[in-house]
């Protein structure tokens, strides 16, 4: 039976795509940063979740091992585990930035870095990078992870060239809004790290804190990323990026066709 192993399915799309492989026959092995949320996890079915905080290397370790014996292999390895830190850069400590980084980057490059010998070793495997559409364009006031997912982007491509004479397969993908509580947990993270009061943005950050889900365009439920995670999955040659939601289609295609400048104008008008 296929396997996979998935970091940051506490809620959203790592958990809603651990139930849906789940119930296609894939052996999911889903993990959570937290101890409440592995226990919510084994409480609705999978006996074998886990806990992994991408910041600590040990769990990452102890993950693969305790799949390794029980299994022999991992087939699949998807890194999912992220936050978003909304604010302007002017408003955004070196030291909140570098916190964005050891989650969404650093995290991503150690379960990649720790994963590539066990698919070495077996002779094949596939990984998935979580990017967005954000690794292919910028907004304002999403600077922070605009970078981290650049940084993603940067990291995959480099990783493709030098696993190509082997069978392991790197895929991204560019996901845009899909339902979760990544904006919840994004605007608590804005309330925690910027000093909303005086900044010169406030009235954007007010206006972004009494948004509502209903108001961002395109979105699409969390089951459009499981379904190509499964595609992925049971792909012999999987591509090397995968767009997901037409917001990622139409903006991809505008940075194509535009000049920086016009694109800058668009964007702008959406941010």
């Amino acid at each position: 039976m296929t396997n996979i192993v998935i970091t940051g399915c506490s809620s959203g799309i790592g958990l809603e795509t651990a139930k849906y492989l789940k119930a296609q026959g894939v052996r999911v092995y889903p993990t959570a940063r937290k101890e409440k949320d592995v226990q919510m996890l084994k409480s609705i079915g999978f006996e074998d979740a886990m806990r992994l905080d991408v910041t600590e290397h040990e769990t990452i370790a102890f993950v693969i091992d305790s799949v390794l014996e029980k299994e022999g292999k991992i087939d699949v390895w998807f890194n999912n585990a992220g936050y978003g830190q909304p604010g302007a850069l002017e408003d955004i400590r070196t030291e909140v930035l570098r916190e964005q980084f050891e989650t969404n980057v650093f995290g991503l490059h150690e379960c990649t870095r720790q994963i590539i010998p066990v698919m070495r070793k077996q002779g094949y495997g596939k990984i998935i990078q979580h990017s967005s559409v954000l690794g292919l364009i910028s907004l304002f006031g999403r600077g922070s992870y605009n970078a981290s997912k650049y940084a993603i982007e940067g990291l995959a491509d480099t990783l493709r060239l030098e696993l190509a004479d082997t069978d392991i397969h790197v895929s991204l993908l560019n996901t845009g809004p899909i339902t979760s509580d990544f904006r919840k947990n994004a605007m608590q993270k804005l309330r925690e790290n910027v000093d909303i009061t005086h900044s010169v943005h406030r009235q954007k950050y007010e206006k972004s804190l009494q948004a509502k889900k209903s108001e961002v365009p395109f979105n699409e439920e969390a089951v459009s990323v499981a379904k190509v995670v499964h595609s992925v999955i049971f792909a012999k040659k999987p591509k090397p990026r995968y767009y997901i939601t037409k917001a990622t289609y139409l903006l991809g295609y505008l940075k194509r066709i535009l000049s920086t400048s016009m694109l800058d104008r668009v964007l702008l008008k959406i941010s």
